[in-house]
């Protein structure tokens, strides 16, 4: 197993532990922050599950 895969714990982490991002502050353009946090994980881990296809391949 390679070390580029360990960053894969990073999207997978970030998401399912919901207490870090169970917050109505701070909002931006009107969403609270539960709702725009899970909007950038979206593009963030298909970033990270790029780069490490990349560093694979």
């Amino acid at each position: 197993m390679s070390a580029w895969r360990f960053l894969l714990l990073i999207p997978f982490i970030g998401t399912l532990w919901v207490p870090f991002y169970n917050h109505a502050l701070p909002a931006v353009f009107g969403f609270p922050f539960f709702y725009w946090y899970q909007l950038v994980a979206v593009p963030l881990s298909a970033v990270i599950i790029f780069i490490v296809y990349k560093a694979e391949s």
